[in-house]
């Protein structure tokens, strides 16, 4: 008895350790122009909507900054509110949290050295990609074209020097960010085209309605004044 009184009550502290006055985003800030760091802060896309978010809410944002691949099970646990990290929403993910309307359409793209004889998205299929730790390019591929070497890594950083070193032949990843990557490394290219398109949503733990609605009204509100396209143009300058 004494034991299973000891655990309530430290379920109990637990629960009461959160401030409810805070709104805790989760995010891996290496993803610009979603999420990124800028003069010590994280800012970006995604920054400016949990801003936004949480004003709404009359409550102070906290911003945690982890591995892409531990993020849901941060909402899951409760240990966050709210997830915006440039979410792919997938019926896989469902299962686990609960997902905002699509604030975003992204394409995933390829990204090769300027000298590589990889011309067209479609010649990466049989080659050596690099891929985010349980990013949706990494779904995508473990699923459908097992015929591709997949490396798998948890910061972009890491992936282009993997392919500026020659260890992978491509990268697949988000278009925007993309493109922040190419403009700070003149000898990457972006291939015309695109492998697919995916929309992004905020993971919120399952059975969390009144957060939900919340957010979705936000949403809402930020996509009919265009905010979120204004947000996009001020970080992709």
């Amino acid at each position: 008895m004494k034991k299973y009184l000891i655990l309530l009550v430290l379920v109990l502290l637990t629960g009461c350790g959160r401030d409810k006055n805070k709104l805790i985003m989760v995010t891996e800030a290496g993803f610009a122009p979603y999420e990124y760091y800028e003069d010590g802060n994280i800012v970006g896309v995604d920054v400016e909507i949990a801003k936004e978010i949480a004003k709404s809410l009359d409550k102070e944002l906290v911003i945690k900054d982890i591995y892409f691949d531990s993020i849901l099970n941060e909402i899951k646990s409760g240990k966050a509110d709210i997830a915006l990290a440039g979410i792919s929403v997938n019926e896989e993910r469902k299962k686990e949290v609960d997902f905002s309307i699509n604030y975003i359409t992204s394409r995933q793209v390829v990204i090769v050295l300027k000298d590589s004889n990889i011309t067209d998205v479609d010649n990466v299929y049989n080659k050596k990609v690099a891929v985010q730790l349980g990013s949706v390019a990494d779904t995508y591929f473990t699923d459908k074209h097992k015929s591709t070497e997949l490396v798998r890594q948890k910061k972009y950083l890491t992936m282009v020097e993997d392919l500026k070193g020659n260890k992978v032949d491509a990268i697949v990843m988000d278009e925007l960010p993309a493109k922040e990557i190419v403009k700070k490394n003149t000898n990457l290219t972006i291939l015309d085209g695109y492998i697919f398109e995916d929309t992004y949503g905020i993971a919120i733990k399952k059975g969390n309605t009144e957060l939900l609605d919340k957010v979705n009204k936000v949403l809402n509100n930020l996509i009919n004044k265009g905010k979120i396209d204004e947000y996009v143009i001020k970080y992709t300058k």
